[in-house]
């Protein structure tokens, strides 16, 4: 009995002290580069359409907060990147659908449609940037994926300075769909991605822009 309450409290530690690890990681990591409150353009980093092509809850809840922000002013161009990296259909295309949709003029809309990780996301849309001649960008992305996303964007910077611009995160709502253990599922999952990324950075050819 001893035996297994020792063991009990030892396994109680070791997850206590990896969820406090995760946790301070994840608020520790910094959510802009610059102090603008007002940008060249919004960034939307992809998530999946449904198997029948209509906008998954994360997509279409990206996807509603870029509109809003559209439409506050806080920038006049909106960038959505995302190839069809999960099934058919092109995750910018989706995006930029619903968004003209809601309202958002195409001449404001670039689809980025090649994407297949968030760093392609972020390496693509500041190709697009650059050929735009635009310096900085709102990058808006589900809660919990906003700080690898962050980690990425100041890679970006660090490793592939022509391709450096200003950023600030922002974040979409939690879809009306998801419960609480899935978001913090979620947070887990990102913060976990996250601290690999301190760890062991991300390798220079990851950044570099595609052919």
């Amino acid at each position: 009995m001893k035996l297994l309450s020792r063991l009990l409290y030892a396994v109680s530690v070791v997850v206590f002290t990896v969820v406090v690890l995760l946790v301070v990681n994840f608020l520790s990591i910094p959510s802009r580069n610059t102090p603008l409150t007002h940008f060249d353009t919004l960034i939307v980093l992809g998530t999946p359409s449904k198997p029948d092509g209509e906008p998954s809850p994360e997509q279409r809840e990206r996807t509603l907060e870029a509109v809003r922000e559209y439409k506050a002013g806080i920038a006049p161009h909106i960038i959505f990147s995302g190839a069809a990296a999960h099934n058919s259909y092109v995750e910018a295309e989706s995006m930029a659908h619903l968004a003209i949709a809601q309202g958002v003029p195409a001449a404001a809309i670039v689809e980025e449609p090649r994407a297949l990780t968030t760093i392609q996301n972020l390496v693509n849309s500041a190709q697009l940037m650059r050929q735009h001649n635009w310096a900085n960008a709102e990058i808006v992305s589900s809660p919990s994926h906003l700080a690898r996303a962050a980690l990425i964007a100041n890679a970006i910077n660090l490793q592939q300075p022509d391709l450096s611009f200003d950023w600030h995160t922002h974040a979409s709502r939690w879809p009306v769909e998801y419960t609480l253990p899935k978001e913090l599922a979620l947070y887990t999952r990102e913060s976990w991605s996250s601290l690999k990324i301190r760890a062991n950075g991300i390798p220079n050819q990851q950044l570099s822009p595609q052919p």
